[in-house]
């Protein structure tokens, strides 16, 4: 018997994107205006935290993984391109005897911007394919712990290594020039760079959450049992997006690197994975741009309330339970429901 589309389902999902469509130009528009009224390293910053809070939000959104180790994958991404970007020489440990290591140099010269970002962005794909391998055996608050307790052990790991520079991080990062061509030095090439890398991510992620792909992982999301029993290895599934949303993470780390010519232990502490968190949840979970709105109330609170020290974690907080008790779906999916459309 042949199927037959229901009309309105198809209605629905034509409204959907187009106010999805509106919703992009209007962000794109923000984008290419903001640099004439608003400092553009201040821009660059909500930028690199709006992919950081995408990425994040494609793991626990559709894929409902809550991870609280995804300092991780921003920070070492981080350093890795801070490193590559810098010096370039790359030391691999191999076994060379009973308790004994010997050390593989391969000696590379300093990398240009997009090929250090994308060598940090590599790396955080591949921490993320290992931390998942090992994470997604669980569920719910164990697989939150396990993410955490490996984000602590690269954090010590951070700390102690010599590469990172300890406390003092990789300072003084080349930006150099993009494609050998551009100098990024320039605030203004440097932002157009940045709105370049985050546009591309972020219609990545679009892309895989309105993909086949996409809707399997809603499916696990919302009953796991039933997606297996319709053949889906939800495993693999899990581990994909898992991947996926780290090595995104580490793109936005990365180039955050590039930006501010720094990479510290600030990008790879647990406060920087509960960051990203609130940044999701402020802005909206499960929403294509609530992560966006939330990067961007999240850094211009830690920007403009800088004078008020310490007091501005109280603030965060403060506002964050605000959010939770009377904007549960977010600021961007409180929008949506009132207006009755899909962002």
């Amino acid at each position: 018997m042949e199927r037959v589309a229901d009309p309105l389902a198809i209605a629905a999902r034509r409204n959907g994107a187009r106010s999805e469509t509106i919703a992009f130009l209007l962000m794109l528009a923000v984008i290419v205006v903001a640099p004439f009224f608003v400092y553009p390293v201040f821009l660059m910053k909500v930028l690199c935290f709006a992919l950081f809070a995408c990425a994040f939000n494609l793991l626990i959104g559709y894929g409902g993984l809550l991870s609280f180790g995804h300092a991780l994958f921003f920070g070492w991404a981080s350093y890795v391109a801070a490193h590559m970007a810098k010096i370039g020489v790359i030391s691999l440990p191999y076994p060379a005897g009973w308790r004994q290591w010997g050390w593989l140099v391969i000696p590379l010269p300093p990398l240009s911007p997009e090929l250090a970002i994308l060598f940090g962005a590599a790396v955080a794909a591949l921490l993320g394919l290992l931390a998942g391998w090992l994470a997604i055996r669980r569920q719910g608050i164990y697989f939150a712990m396990i993410t955490l307790a490996l984000a602590q052990m690269m954090f010590f790991f951070a700390l102690q290594a010599k590469f990172t520079g300890g406390e003092d991080g990789i300072q003084a990062i080349p930006r150099g020039r993009l494609l050998g061509l551009i100098d990024l030095n320039d605030q203004i090439a440097m932002y157009g760079f940045v709105a370049a890398v985050f546009v591309a991510g972020f219609l990545l992620i679009y892309r895989v959450i309105h993909s086949p792909f996409g809707e399997v992982l809603k499916a696990i999301r919302e009953n796991e049992a039933r997606a297996i029993s319709l053949g889906y290895k939800t495993e693999h599934y899990k581990l994909l997006a898992f991947v996926l949303s780290a090595a995104l993470a580490g793109l936005a780390g990365a180039t955050k690197a590039i930006v501010f010519q720094l990479a510290s232990l600030t990008d790879v502490h647990w406060t920087m994975s509960g960051e990203v968190v609130l940044m999701t949840l402020v802005g909206g979970l499960g929403t294509v741009f609530g992560p966006v709105a939330g990067a961007v109330v999240i850094i211009g609170m830690q920007n403009y309330l800088a004078s008020v020290g310490e007091w501005v974690t109280v603030i965060q907080g403060a506002i964050f339970v605000f959010c939770v008790l009377m904007f549960r779906r977010g600021i961007v999916g409180e929008i949506a429901h009132l207006l009755r459309i899909r962002l």
